[in-house]
């Protein structure tokens, strides 16, 4: 059986021998050492996205950076930490004896541990006076994610979708087996174990997958709705809030993908796989069903149907199930922009940023003018596709300020080619959306105990769906997660809820 030779490394995984690694390497380059004690350069540590710079350009040396300091008078020195183990180098950085004076984080847990310890610096009164667009642009909600006791300790960048999971199928696949396009759970699970079984790709070997998903339960969104539940979400029961992570929804859907598991149907790689790794298992034809990220259809769904010219993908409904269907909402917020307590340099942080929302965000959104896009007459964009991939680094600067603007989303997803949907994938995405009715700041109980607990759900979730626990350890589970400070977040969570006169809804 496929999954019997992955038990010993799906162990391995789920004990937690295998981590992310934290490199002590800076990730940055001459710059940073030459910025040095009275530099007029501010110092920031952002995430690289896993962008790539051209021959002869790198974080410090490009036309991005230089037109931003151009247009802000401020002098930017860039470190770009290992993606593996980003947020740990961090760590590293906020406790050595001179840190930046920007730090970018996507970890709402790490966000409020420093609130917690009074390491962040108060930002009220520069974006007062140098934040007029960030004031703008940022929506009300996104400033509430970032304040605690009426401070405001980070200038929040935003997700410019609500949502990122919508199914993909090869329908050559269907139409080769006499299968019909999936509808509910039941109907999705027949199609599964028809791609495991029977041999789709004609190759004679059993070596396709009807499911494969990603390490900590990634890209599991679609099947989990069918259930009623999400990951790290938030609903309403009996006018409270609930982590959906502990109710009984949860334990229905890890039973489900348990009994894909135990079938031979899902990957019994999972523990492992990066979105690289599922990524390469789509192009390659290892996998013909699986929750897609809505922009995949122009990467690894593009390169399956490159690899082969018969594999034809098309989206499907979200499958139905005693719960329902649906996919999780995104948070409004994408990252954090943090400046440390030692920084004197919050002002010039400011006017950053605040160009970056403001006057820079269609370049750096889109790219230079007339060299990435072109404006047609109808108001539609003509991508020059060359330039845009090699300029695609400018969304590391970016992405530090990112806002939300509908129409430049539209023009610019329809820009780069109809054939991949990706507007029609966001809007189908938008149609199913379960909304996490927690909206608040990440809560002091948070900050000292998320890290843990989502360990905790990670290793038991990975445990129970490979077997290696009975179903009946969720119940253990549940009563831990309660002790280790889950009761003590819920507790603050619906202090908010009650604050805020939320009501209604799951």
């Amino acid at each position: 059986m496929k999954r019997r030779w992955a038990k010993t490394v799906i162990l391995f995984v789920a004990a937690g021998f295998i981590v992310s690694g934290c490199s002590p390497g800076s990730g940055g380059n001459g710059r940073n050492e030459a910025a040095g004690e009275g530099s007029a350069a501010i110092r920031i540590v952002v995430n690289s996205l896993g962008q790539t710079f051209p021959a002869g350009m790198d974080e410090n040396a490009n036309p991005y950076l230089d037109y931003i300091e151009k247009n802000t008078g401020v002098r930017v020195n860039v470190t770009l930490p290992p993606l593996n183990g980003y947020d740990e180098r961090l760590n590293v950085i906020m406790t050595s004896g001179e840190p930046p004076d920007l730090l970018n984080t996507s970890n709402p847990s790490w966000f409020m541990n420093y609130v917690n310890q009074q390491a962040l610096t108060p930002l009220n009164d520069a974006i007062d006076k140098y934040g007029a667009n960030l004031k703008k642009y940022i929506p009300q909600e996104a400033w509430d994610n970032v304040t605690v006791d009426g401070s405001i300790y980070a200038i929040p960048s935003l997700n410019e979708v609500q949502g990122t999971e919508i199914v993909y199928v090869r329908k050559d696949w269907l139409d080769k087996l006499g299968l019909q396009p999936p509808r509910t759970i039941a109907e999705y699970t027949k199609v599964m174990e028809a791609f495991a079984r029977n041999d789709p790709d004609g190759n004679g070997i059993d070596d396709t997958y009807g499911l494969s998903i990603v390490e900590r339960f990634g890209r599991t969104s679609p099947f989990l709705g069918a259930f009623g539940t999400q990951m790290n979400a938030w609903y309403e029961r009996d006018g409270k809030l609930a982590y959906a992570g502990i109710l009984p929804e949860m334990k229905q859907a890890l039973a489900y993908l348990h009994d894909l598991y135990e079938r031979d149907i899902l990957d019994p790689e999972f523990p492992l796989n990066t979105i690289e790794v599922l990524g390469d298992k789509v192009a390659t034809g290892k996998v013909g069903l699986y929750s897609a990220a809505w922009s995949d259809t122009r990467s690894y769904i593009a390169q399956s149907a490159k690899n082969d010219p018969s594999a034809v993908w098309v989206p499907l409904e979200y499958p139905v199930g005693p719960g329902g269907k649906g996919v999780y909402e995104i948070a409004v917020v994408r990252s954090y922009n943090v400046v440390p307590i030692k920084s004197r340099r919050a002002e010039d942080v400011v006017k950053l940023l605040d160009f970056i929302a403001g006057p820079g965000f269609k370049t750096l959104k889109l790219g230079f003018e007339n060299d990435v896009w072109q404006a047609e007459a109808d108001g539609k964009l003509r991508i020059n596709f060359e330039a845009h991939s090699k300029q695609g680094y400018r969304g590391i600067y970016g992405a530090l300020a990112d806002i939300a603007d509908p129409l430049i989303t539209k023009n610019r997803l329809e820009a780069l080619g109809a054939q991949y949907r990706l507007y029609d994938n966001v809007r189908q995405i938008d149609a199913n959306l379960m909304p996490n009715r927690f909206g608040g700041p990440p809560t002091p109980a948070m900050g000292k105990h998320l890290v843990k607990l989502t360990k905790l759900q990670e290793e038991t979730f990975t445990k129970i769906v490979a077997g290696l626990s009975p179903l009946g350890e969720f119940d253990s589970f549940v009563k831990k997660w309660k002790e280790a400070g889950g009761d003590e977040i819920t507790g603050e969570v619906n202090e908010w809820w009650r604050a805020a006169g939320r009501t209604g809804g799951n």
